[in-house]
Formats: C-alpha cells, structure tokens, sequence
C-alpha cells in the first residue's frame, strides 16, 4: 500500500523487512476492486484517487490486495495468481457457481483434468479455485498467491527473507516459504520466461523492528535483485526492483 501508515495483519514480526501486499494493475481499479472485495467477502481497507485496498475481516488472516489505475492490455497468462481455499469438494462448487455468477469465467491454461478450477476475473486474470487441502487451513479465503518460475528453490530462498517467511517446502516443481500465518507464497516450476511487465507484483517493506529500509534495499539487491524502471518516475516514494526472474517488485518507503 502506498497510503498512509495503518495496522496490519502480522507476518514475519521481527524481521527486517515484511509482506505488505499483492499489487494489481487495473483498466478499471474500481470495478475490479469491487469484484474482488465481493468475489472474497472481505472489506475496503483504504481508497483514495489512486488506489484501492482490500483486506479480510478483522482478525482474520490474509494478504492484502491493493488495485491501482494502469491501464494495460492482457498478452500473455499473469506469472502471479491466488488460489482460492475451499473445506469441502461441495464447497469448491459452489464457491465455482458463485464466482461465475459474480462474472468470472473458466478458462484453460493446460490444466487438463485436474482437481482444481481455473477462473478468469472481469479482467483476465487467472485465479484458481481448490480442492480442498489440509495443508492450507487456517490461511484464511486466499491459500497461497503462486508465481509461475524457472527455478522454484531459487526464488523462494530469494523471497522468504523479504517476506519474514521461512522456506516450508523445497522441491524441483514446487516452492513455499509462509510466516506464522496467512497465506502460502508459491513458486511453481515453468518453462516460460518472464517477458512482460507482470500486472500483479508484491509489495514489501522495512520492519521497525530490522536494520532500517536502507539495509533492506541493500541486501535484496544484493541477493540477485536489480533495480527496475517501469515508468514510475523520480518522484516515487518507493523503489522498484525485479527479483532474479524478472519479475518487478517495490520495496515501499518507512518502516512499519
């Protein structure tokens, strides 16, 4: 979030830097934000002109997603996406019925006969609805946010000190790094290269409790980071990066 300082939800408290947010590039920020605010039963947290945030009820555990005005055409599948959690297969129907109802869509991305469901939003973003998995209980509406990747291990040892996470699984296919609480951060194992500017992107910040943002910028970079111009100008408040993948990131100003 860009706004002004606010209570969050906590993840990885006691690190020196921490998640703050899913970021999502909008034609229309208020549209989507609307949609999504309902798609998950949440409630908007902060609005001004430039932005939109939503986040789950209070005390409930979750990401939130902020929507800012950019407007972008869709060439490609989003390299980030949410999973959506469900208790029961009943519940993956009709939480499916209900989306679909909403405005989403199905769309194919490969998946085959795969236990999930892949949906699109109002503006082509790929999202999936699970099956239901013990693993993710107690993460509250979204189970993990997944980024696709060349090299799972690799951008989860990269990303889990960011976050204040630790790494939870390590494989070939498939990476996790998670805190005390919420969501999973994914990495899933493709072969295809970022090449776009992503319209999703993360969002992180320097904790007060850590060595000060200065360190933090200086260590991500260090970490196989670079810094990034997508067009934001030299007026900015935060710093944008690409992770060791490409994929562009901002590292936000102040501590929290």
């Amino acid at each position: 979030m860009r706004g002004p300082t606010r209570v969050r939800h906590g993840y990885g408290r006691g690190m020196d830097s921490r998640w703050e947010s899913v970021v999502v590039d909008a034609n229309d920020h208020h549209h989507l934000a609307h949609w999504w605010r309902q798609a998950l039963d949440w409630r908007v947290v902060y609005q001004d002109d430039s932005e939109i945030d939503i986040g789950p009820p209070e005390g409930e555990p979750g990401v939130e997603l902020t929507f800012i005005p950019i407007p972008s055409t869709k060439s490609a599948p989003n390299r980030i996406h949410l999973d959506l959690d469900t208790s029961s297969v009943a519940e993956q129907r009709e939480t499916v019925e209900f989306l679909l109802d909403l405005g989403a869509r199905r769309v194919d991305v490969g998946q085959g006969d795969a236990p999930w469901v892949v949906l699109a939003d109002p503006e082509d973003n790929e999202f999936c609805v699970l099956d239901p998995r013990p693993e993710y209980d107690g993460t509250g509406r979204v189970a993990a946010v997944v980024c696709l990747a060349g090299d799972p291990r690799r951008m989860a040892e990269f990303w889990a000190p960011r976050m204040g996470f630790t790494v939870v699984r390590s494989t070939a296919e498939v990476a996790a790094v998670r805190g005390a609480d919420g969501p999973f951060l994914e990495f899933v194992a493709s072969p295809t290269p970022h090449s776009v500017k992503n319209r999703w992107h993360l969002d992180y910040r320097a904790t007060k409790e850590g060595r000060g943002r200065e360190r933090v910028l200086a260590d991500t970079l260090a970490a196989g980071a670079r810094l990034a111009d997508i067009g934001q100008g030299p007026g900015v408040t935060w710093t944008v990066m690409a992770d060791p993948e490409g994929n562009e990131f901002c590292l936000l100003s102040g501590a929290r």
